[in-house]
């Protein structure tokens, strides 16, 4: 399995992609730039380093290549191993290996591994369609004014210069006709503010004695009526999750026990799992067929890897962490 372009996926989405047993590929991001001697335009850009001592399995990746490849959490961690293997064979024999897309990855005199990131790829998704451009310089035209033989001083003028414009404001005579008619709209307004006043009222009184017949009427035909239910409508039954599971249902992190393909071997670990203080689970059968038996849930990774921990020191050294939502 080639890991190469699951790595590439996360990067567009995360700061940090941890290869497990190998380093982490960390990004940054770079603002636009401009370079004033080429007169070059950079957009935005995510900028990728490796650091080779951060190693711990976070499960970010093995998770990803699970969902991606529908296949199980264990099988993307063996995956992701014998990839590793397989790198480190590379950069022992030829003293180099390049990830598609990513960079180059070299040994040192010392065998310290030396990082070379790929500039052809930005991961920056808000930078997405956004190219490298080349703007041309503002060219100018220098003028020389003589002035009776005297050589002034050359002014730099632009190559295209913006006409200037003289707005002259025009004078009309004033018609003897405008003020009569300033006159006439001024006492039509002063009417309409009195007269629709007054016929407002006189529709809302209309609107008020109608009402008051209609509402007449509809009180008699209800006096009147006699209703009969036949049918009556069943009562609607609710049933509401506990809190208890919905808060079961926010932990996205899991601690896993095992999985079983008889039901009643997945019973037996959960009431060992209980009996010994877990807060243990049975899912149901997956679609492979297994029943999943968890330790417990967690909010957040902080608290499943710390448990998890300690699990593998004191009860089982197989268990795993399984992030999905239940």
């Amino acid at each position: 399995m080639k890991i190469e372009l699951y790595i590439a996926q996360l990067l567009y989405r995360y700061q940090c992609v941890t290869v497990p047993g190998f380093g982490a590929f960390l990004t940054e991001i770079q603002s636009a730039q401009l370079l004033e001697n080429s007169h070059s335009f950079f957009p935005p850009k995510k900028m990728i380093s490796f650091n080779s001592h951060i190693k711990n399995n976070d499960g970010l990746l093995a998770n990803h290549i699970a969902q991606a490849e529908r296949t199980s959490y264990d099988y993307a961690v063996s995956a992701i191993e014998y990839e590793v293997l397989n790198w480190k064979k590379t950069l022992q024999e030829n003293r180099s290996f390049i990830i598609k897309n990513i960079g180059v990855l070299s040994l040192t005199a010392e065998n310290n591994i030396h990082f070379t990131p790929n500039e052809q790829t930005n991961y920056l998704a808000q930078s997405f369609g956004l190219t490298s451009f080349v703007s041309p310089a503002v060219k100018r035209e220098i003028e020389v004014v003589k002035t009776e033989g005297i050589l002034e001083k050359p002014t730099e003028i632009l190559a295209e210069e913006k006409p200037i414009f003289n707005f002259v404001p025009e004078t009309r005579e004033r018609s003897p006709y405008l003020k009569y008619a300033a006159i006439f709209v001024i006492g039509l307004s002063i009417a309409g503010t009195i007269g629709y006043p007054m016929y407002q009222n006189q529709i809302a009184s209309e609107t008020v004695l109608v009402e008051t017949a209609v509402q007449k009427q509809v009180q008699h035909k209800i006096q009147e009526a006699t209703f009969f239910i036949q049918t009556p409508i069943p009562a609607v039954t609710l049933s509401l999750k506990s809190n208890k599971e919905k808060e079961e249902l926010k932990l996205p992190y899991h601690i896993m026990a095992g999985a079983f393909r008889s039901e009643a071997n997945a019973q037996k670990r959960y009431n060992q799992l209980i009996a010994k203080g877990f807060k243990a689970r049975v899912l149901g059968i997956n679609k492979n067929g297994l029943y999943p038996v968890l330790y417990g849930s967690y909010s957040t990774f902080a608290e499943a890897e710390k448990e998890k921990n300690t699990i593998t020191e004191t009860d089982n050294p197989e268990a795993w962490i399984l992030i999905q939502s239940l």
